[in-house]
């Protein structure tokens, strides 16, 4: 892993941390968007949930004005369609072929990026074609974002995943991240490193659970009146961990 933290910068409405997932996936962006004219234009950005996968993906629309779409599991393909032209800013009608026309040539004019997140539910109902057929016919840049399992999931189309540049791996969050979260998520409390480090355990290293944490510990400090946390004064006070609540005796 390459990505620099000090090429991204904090979202103008400071919502959205410098993460390294964000500029992972800043880079795949910009290397889908460059690639030569003769090269296939679709990257995978994939990973378990809470990495922050679609927070990184939010950064991205806007840094590169890519249309944005979140796929929902009881899609179809008419569905699909009419929410991409949605997006692209053209009234939906038409049968489902005469949308796909209409979708190619606004991607082509245009030559925005597209990303796709939730992709695994397109895999899942089987239209992954719809997307290779936008893909080829309007050379737009386009991104997939799923979980964990999405590559393997691609296998079996073969021709759709012939078609994918580079496959990036969200990553789990470091101690750095954490400071990162904590500025936007207890902003003028100290977190202190063994309290950091706690967290960071606690959370399985995901930023999702990261947050959640953070805000605990700043609803503490404001009940307290901490300025600075360390781990002696967070004490055994519990922390979110993922797992379910263990059933209560009666």
């Amino acid at each position: 892993m390459n990505a620099s933290k000090n090429n991204v910068k904090t979202h103008a409405s400071g919502t959205i941390a410098p993460l390294s997932n964000v500029a992972l996936f800043t880079e795949l962006l910009e290397r889908v968007t460059a690639r030569h004219r003769n090269l296939p234009g679709m990257g995978a950005w994939y990973g378990w949930s809470g990495l922050g996968k679609t927070v990184s993906a939010t950064y991205g629309a806007q840094r590169f004005r890519a249309y944005y779409i979140e796929v929902g599991s009881s899609w179809s393909q008419a569905k699909f369609c009419k929410s991409l032209l949605t997006e692209l800013g053209v009234a939906a009608r038409g049968t489902i072929a005469e949308m796909v026309e209409t979708i190619i040539t606004m991607l082509a004019e245009t030559n925005r990026p597209l990303i796709i997140d939730e992709f695994d539910h397109v895999v899942r109902r089987g239209f992954v074609e719809i997307v290779r057929e936008i893909h080829d016919k309007s050379g737009a840049p386009i991104i997939l974002i799923g979980e964990e399992y999405l590559p393997d999931k691609l296998k079996v189309f073969e021709r759709f995943h012939n078609r994918v540049l580079d496959w990036v791996p969200a990553q789990t969050c470091d101690i750095g991240d954490v400071a990162e979260l904590a500025g936007i998520y207890a902003p003028g409390i100290t977190i202190a490193p063994d309290l950091a480090g706690f967290i960071l355990t606690k959370s399985e290293k995901r930023a999702r659970r990261i947050s959640v944490n953070i805000d605990r510990v700043r609803e503490q400090a404001a009940l307290n009146g901490w300025a600075s946390v360390d781990l002696k004064t967070w004490g055994d006070r519990p922390l979110f961990t993922g797992l379910a609540p263990v059933r209560r005796a009666v």
